[in-house]
């Protein structure tokens, strides 16, 4: 196959650094970008080289959000009882959309993975255990994926806050077994939060 044009080259090795974006994909969106005016492509630049000054992580939870605390941490009419701990912001709005959950969020910033390298004290735990013991946590749900790395966090997650006195519950299994939450419905969000139990 015929070397694109280094320009074109370098924009899809960029893309291609993206969380599931093979070749095929990458040179989609490179082609794409192509055909858009110069105006859209310096307005989706300038939105790029912005994030970082318009975003932060929640110095409560963990959640980037555009302040800290973020939105939730704010909203006084969150039930600051509950905690609802997910493995990255993504999750949240999962969770959001389904309707059914009103308490406050807690993120880890990853999951367990000792063949990545991931331990827990690379994740936001500390603040979280911090939280359960200030706050007057009465339930913490921890909604990691159901898949081995989100067992394995929740296990931990479990050993770590049950001799708090803390009531832990685990999403119920609306999720499948190996499903991710990013890309999970509303309704089988909805029916595993309704459908948690003790972990």
């Amino acid at each position: 196959m015929a070397q694109l044009p280094k320009p074109l080259q370098e924009l899809v090795d960029a893309f291609r650094k993206f969380p599931g974006v093979g070749d095929k994909n990458a040179q989609r969106f490179t082609f794409h970008l192509l055909r858009q005016s110069p105006a859209d492509l310096k307005a989706l630049s300038e939105r790029i080289a912005s994030l970082p000054a318009r975003v932060t992580r929640c110095s409560v939870c963990g959640l980037v959000d555009e302040a800290s605390p973020c939105r939730f941490d704010r909203d006084p009419s969150r039930d600051q009882t509950t905690v609802c701990v997910v493995a990255e912001t993504p999750d949240v709005s999962v969770i959001e959309q389904s309707g059914e959950y009103h308490g406050r969020y807690h993120v880890l910033g990853g999951v367990l993975n000792p063949l990545e390298g991931v331990t827990p004290d690379q994740l936001n735990l500390a603040s979280l255990l911090e939280r359960v013991k200030t706050d007057h946590v009465r339930e913490v749900i921890i909604a990691t994926n159901p898949d081995m790395e989100g067992e394995t966090t929740a296990l931990h997650l479990k050993k770590i806050l049950r001799p708090l006195g803390v009531t832990v519950t685990r999403l119920g299994r609306g999720l499948p077994m190996g499903a991710t939450l990013e890309y999970a419905d509303e309704v089988t969000v909805a029916n595993a939060l309704r459908g948690r139990q003790n972990a």
